[in-house]
C-alpha cells in the first residue's frame, strides 16, 4: 500500500509541477530558479494546512529542492496535498478542531519528521501566535512574521491603535472591546448607523456583520460573537463606522530582516458576498496612480511592527478615493496569484528565503506592473442561494481548463475527491492574465466555460454574470455590487432572443448525436452505420403552436438524420435558419460555430429519458425539451405539476449542523421571527418564519447533522 502510495504520489507531483498552467506562470516570473534552488534555505518543511494552499506551497518547495511533509486528517487521507507530499502525517480526525488545529498533534508530526520549518498557508493556525511561539521554543521555523507581528496585526483593536501612530488612515470607531449587547447599541448609536460589528481576532469574513437600526446590532452582536468564539476561539467584538459604497483595496507587502520592505501593488476585492470575495484583480480599475499613497502608508505599517516575511494590508476606499486602514493579514493571502502574475514574483519563495535569513530579492524600483490578472474563486457552492450556500459532494467529473494560454489553475481537488462538511468549500482558485483587463476577463471568461465540475454545485454561473456586467466591465462597483445588481438574489443568466434561438439549435444537435449514437430515432430499432461524428448541421427554427419545429440536416455527406420531426418545446422568438458545425461534439466542452461567429462552448450535463437536455451556457445550467413527433403529439396530454406550497416548512438550505433552536412545539412566531440556527463551515446561518404561525412540529435537535433540503420545522 506505501508503494502504491508514492507512485501516485509521483504522479502528482509530475501532475502539479509540470502542470501547463504553473509553467506558463513559472516561466514568466523574474525569479533566477537556478540561483534559488543553489541557495541554502530548508531542507524540509512541513505544511500546516490542507487543500489547494498546500498544494500550492508545495510547488515553490519542490522547485527549490526541499522536502515537504503533508499533515491531514482522517478524512483527508487520500486527498490531493496528502498525496503529493514527500511524507504525510495523520494528525486527527476530520472536525479541524481535533486535527488542522490540534497544536499538540501537529508538533509531535514535526518532532517525527524532523521538519525544519513550518508553512502554515493561510486560515487554521496561520495567524496563530501560540503556535508561532511553540515553534520558536522547539527551534522551529515559522515562515511567516514573528509573534509580537501577529498578535499587533492579529487584534482588530491593537492594530488600529498601531495604524494610528504610524500615521495610517483608519475608518472612524469604538477603539475598545465590545463588552455586551447593550453597550453595542450604546456605541452604535453615538458612531451612528449603518456600523460594521467585526470579530476583534480572525478574518475571512467570520464574525462580522452589519447593522442598519437597534434589531440588527442586538441580532450582529449576538451571531457574529458565536462565529467568532467557534472560528477564532475569541468572542471579542468592535464596532466601528461602516463605509457605504465602499470598494476593498488591499496592498501586498513583503519584508525581510534587513529592514527592507517593498509593496508589491494593490488587488482589487470588492465582488464580495458575506464579506468573503469571490472575485479579485491586480491592479484596480479604480486607483489614478497604482496605489503610491496607500502603499506607503502600508509599509509605514509593517515597519511599525517589524514586520519580516509577506502580509497584506486592507483598505477600504470611498467614492472620493479616501482610503482608511481595516485590518493587516499576517499570512499569504488567497488572492496571492494576482499580484504574482502583474509582478512577476513568487511570494512563497521570498516568504522560505526570508525565513532562512535571506535578503528579499528584490527593491522597490523592481517592483513594477506587467499586464493584468483576474481571479475567480470557484466554490462548492449553490450561488442561487444567498449568493452561494455550501455544497457537499464528490466530484464525479473534475477537468480543469489548464490547456487555455494564461491561465493558472490552484487547486487540491482531482476528479473523485469530496467536497466535506468539516472545511471550506473552495474548489479552486482560476486565475487569468491578460495584456490588459479586457483581455483577462476575455481568457477568464473562457475558462469558465471550459471548467468542468460535475457531482457538486458550484459557482461559475454567478462569477460569469459579474464578469459581464456592464458595471463591472466599466469598473463602476464596490463592495455592495452583488446586493444592488441582484436584489432579489442569483437567478442566472437570462438570456436574449439571439441567444435563446442559438441555444434551442445547439441542443437541438446534441440531442440529434445523443440519439445517433444510441442507433435509434423515432422508434426505428437500426440506423445505417456512419464513420465518424456528425459535426455539422442546418437548423431550421419554426414557431408553430408556440413550440419550435426543428429540421437537422448532416449535410456534409448528405445524410438525412431527421427531417422535420425534432420538436424544441423552449418557445423561440422568431424563425430562423442556422447552420451549426463543431469540430468535435463528444468532447466535454464542445465549441460550436452558428452562421460563421464567433465560436460557443456548451456542456452538455445530462440527457433525461423525457427528453430534457440539461445544458450548461455561459456559465448557467439551462433545462432544454427536446422530443421527437411521436413523444411531442402526446405532451398536451401530460398534467402540469403543481409546485408544493411551502411556506408552512422551515427546509435546510444547506448541509450542516444545527446549532440552536429558538422555537417550541405550539409556539406562535411572526414572519421574520428566527426559528434556528444552522452552522455550516464555521458561518452561523440563522433561518426565519416565512410567514405568521403556530409551530406545529420539530424534527431536529442543537448538534444534529442536516442535510441540504432537510425538514426542519412546520407550521399549522
Amino acid at each position: 500500500m506505501a508503494q502504491l502510495h508514492q507512485v501516485y504520489r509521483n504522479f502528482l507531483t509530475i501532475q502539479r509541477v509540470h502542470n501547463k498552467s504553473w509553467i506558463q506562470w513559472r516561466c514568466y516570473t523574474a525569479v533566477a530558479d537556478s540561483a534559488v534552488i543553489k541557495e541554502k534555505t530548508f531542507e524540509k518543511i512541513l505544511i500546516a494546512n490542507r487543500g489547494e494552499i498546500a498544494c500550492r506551497v508545495m510547488r515553490t518547495c519542490k522547485e527549490m529542492g526541499i522536502k515537504t511533509v503533508a499533515i491531514h486528517s482522517e478524512a483527508d487521507a487520500n486527498s490531493v496535498h496528502t498525496l503529493m507530499a514527500d511524507e504525510a502525517v495523520c494528525v486527527g480526525p476530520a472536525p479541524s478542531a481535533e486535527s488542522y488545529l490540534n497544536m499538540n498533534n501537529i508538533m509531535q508530526a514535526i518532532k517525527s519528521t524532523g521538519a525544519q520549518a513550518v508553512h502554515p498557508g493561510y486560515g487554521f493556525l496561520s495567524e496563530n501566535k501560540e503556535f508561532a511561539k511553540v515553534l520558536a521554543e522547539n527551534n522551529v521555523t515559522f515562515i511567516g512574521p514573528d509573534t509580537f507581528a501577529i498578535d499587533a496585526m492579529g487584534d482588530k483593536i491593537k492594530s488600529k491603535l498601531i495604524a494610528k501612530e504610524a500615521g495610517v488612515n483608519t475608518i472612524p470607531g469604538y477603539d475598545g472591546v465590545v463588552e455586551n449587547v447593550e453597550d453595542a447599541i450604546k456605541i452604535a448609536e453615538e458612531i451612528g448607523y449603518p456600523v460594521m460589528i467585526k470579530a476583534s481576532a480572525g478574518g475571512g469574513g467570520k464574525g462580522m456583520r452589519i447593522a442598519w437600526n437597534e434589531k440588527e446590532t442586538r441580532e450582529g452582536f449576538r451571531l457574529s460573537s458565536q462565529e467568532a468564539a467557534a472560528s477564532f476561539g475569541d468572542d471579542r467584538l468592535l464596532i466601528e463606522k461602516f463605509i457605504d459604497t465602499p470598494r476593498h483595496i488591499e496592498m501586498q507587502v513583503l519584508a525581510d530582516s534587513f529592514g527592507n520592505t517593498l509593496w508589491l501593488n494593490e488587488r482589487e476585492c470588492s465582488i464580495q458576498r458575506r464579506n468573503q470575495k469571490v472575485v479579485e484583480e491586480a491592479p484596480s480599475v479604480f486607483l489614478p496612480k497604482p496605489g503610491q499613497a496607500m502603499g506607503q502608508q502600508a509599509v509605514q505599517l509593517a515597519k511599525a511592527v517589524q514586520y519580516k516575511s509577506a502580509g497584506t494590508v486592507e483598505f477600504l476606499v470611498d467614492s472620493k478615493k479616501n482610503f482608511y486602514f481595516l485590518e493587516m493579514n499576517t499570512r499569504l493571502q488567497v488572492e496571492h496569484p494576482v499580484t504574482e502574475y502583474i509582478t512577476g514574483i513568487d511570494l512563497v519563495s521570498e516568504m522560505i528565503r526570508v525565513a532562512a535569513g535571506h535578503q528579499l530579492s528584490y527593491a522597490q524600483d523592481q517592483v513594477g506592473i506587467n499586464g493584468w490578472a483576474v481571479e475567480c474563486r470557484i466554490y462548492a457552492e449553490d450561488p442561487y442561494k444567498a449568493f452561494g450556500l455550501p455544497s457537499i459532494g464528490k466530484l464525479t467529473r473534475y477537468i480543469e481548463p489548464t490547456a487555455l494560454h494564461n491561465v493558472r489553475v490552484d487547486s487540491g481537488v482531482t476528479e473523485g475527491s469530496d467536497i466535506s462538511v468539516y472545511y471550506d468549500p473552495m474548489i479552486s482558485k482560476l486565475v487569468a492574465y491578460g495584456k490588459d483587463r479586457a483581455e483577462a476577463l476575455h481568457v477568464m471568461k473562457t475558462a469558465l466555460d471550459m471548467y468542468v465540475i460535475r457531482g457538486v454545485k458550484h459557482n461559475i454561473p454567478l462569477c460569469y454574470e459579474v464578469l459581464c456586467n456592464q458595471n463591472f466591465v466599466e469598473g463602476n462597483f464596490s463592495t455592495n455590487f452583488l446586493p444592488e445588481v441582484y436584489p432579489d438574489g442569483f437567478h442566472g443568466k437570462v438570456l436574449d432572443a439571439k441567444e435563446h434561438n442559438q441555444l434551442c439549435a445547439i441542443t437541438c444537435c446534441l440531442y440529434a448525436q445523443q440519439q445517433h449514437g444510441n442507433r435509434q430515432f423515432l422508434n426505428q430499432t437500426r440506423l445505417p452505420q456512419l464513420s465518424g461524428n456528425i459535426n455539422s448541421w442546418e437548423i431550421e427554427l419554426n414557431l408553430a403552436e408556440k413550440k419550435v419545429q426543428a429540421a437537422v440536416v448532416k449535410h456534409n455527406d448528405h445524410y438525412e438524420v431527421i427531417r422535420k420531426y425534432l420538436y424544441c418545446f423552449n418557445k423561440c422568438i422568431f424563425m430562423h435558419l442556422m447552420k451549426v458545425t463543431t469540430a468535435d461534439i463528444n468532447t466535454p466542452t464542445p465549441s460550436f460555430t452558428i452562421n460563421g461567429e464567433d465560436p460557443t462552448i456548451i456542456q452538455a450535463l445530462r440527457f433525461t429519458s423525457s427528453g430534457l437536455v440539461h445544458v450548461q451556457y455561459k456559465g448557467t445550467v439551462f433545462d432544454i425539451e427536446v422530443a421527437d413527433r411521436t413523444v411531442a403529439s402526446l405532451k398536451k396530454y401530460m398534467p402540469e405539476k403543481i409546485p408544493e406550497d411551502i411556506a408552512s416548512l422551515i427546509i435546510a438550505p444547506m448541509p450542516g449542523k444545527m446549532g440552536s433552536l429558538n422555537c417550541a412545539v405550539g409556539d406562535m412566531v411572526a414572519m421574520g421571527d428566527e426559528v434556528c440556527i444552522v452552522e455550516a463551515m464555521k458561518m452561523h446561518n440563522s433561518l426565519t418564519a416565512s410567514k405568521d404561525g403556530k409551530i406545529k412540529a420539530i424534527h431536529c435537535k442543537p448538534g444534529d447533522s442536516i442535510s441540504e433540503d432537510d425538514l426542519l420545522i412546520e407550521l399549522e
